[in-house]
């Protein structure tokens, strides 16, 4: 093969790569996929999930027991969807002091991609999202994922796409914050501030 049609191949197989769910995070990853949750963590997060666009599985009690979370429902194609930036900026500067953030993609309002492969180019490539993506899933009503049935019970479900819920270790849920409040809000980041 010549040079040209080599490289051409290991480029295509990068751009291939970027647009699968990155790996934990070293931060992230620090119990073992195999070790029990913790006896704290609450039963609605011990749960495993797959990753987006990835045939790996998640437990976040395993994953993430003893931090808080910044859950939020996630969509593609939908107004807000810019808050995918303030959201990885957010897990970016705190981060290294505990917090998780996660994203649980819906289209439970219509406007979540058609396929995995174009929700994950939006947030890994688009967006340069590293903070942990789930797979599509739902999160309103009877059929919505235990955890945002509990967070739900807790709160409020969410009316539209990206509703942030501040979730302590212990899983409380000590904030809701709606699509109209943005990652870079004072009102979410003192939240954030308090509970770390």
């Amino acid at each position: 093969m010549t040079r040209t049609v080599v490289l051409s191949i290991l480029l295509g197989l990068a751009f291939v790569a970027t647009v699968h769910a990155p790996p934990v995070e070293a931060a992230d990853a620090a119990r073992p996929a195999d070790a029990a949750p913790s006896a704290s963590c609450p039963g609605f997060l011990d749960q495993n999930f797959t990753r987006l666009r990835s045939a790996e599985r998640l437990n976040l009690c395993k994953a993430f027991a003893g931090k808080p979370l910044l859950i939020v429902n996630t969509a593609s194609h939908c107004g807000f969807t810019g808050q995918f930036e303030g959201l990885e900026a957010l897990y970016q500067k705190y981060r290294a002091r505990g917090l998780v953030v996660v994203g649980f993609p819906s289209d439970d309002f219509h406007q979540e991609a058609a396929s995995e492969a174009e929700a994950a180019e939006v947030c890994f490539v688009n967006y340069g999202v590293k903070f942990p993506m789930l797979a599509p899933s739902v999160v309103t009503g009877a059929k919505a994922n235990p955890v945002f049935r509990e967070l739900a019970r807790q709160s409020k479900e969410p009316r539209w796409n990206f509703n942030k819920y501040l979730v302590a270790a212990d899983g409380k849920v000590v904030g809701y914050y709606g699509s109209t409040v943005s990652p870079e809000s004072k009102e979410l980041t003192s939240a954030i501030e308090k509970l770390l």
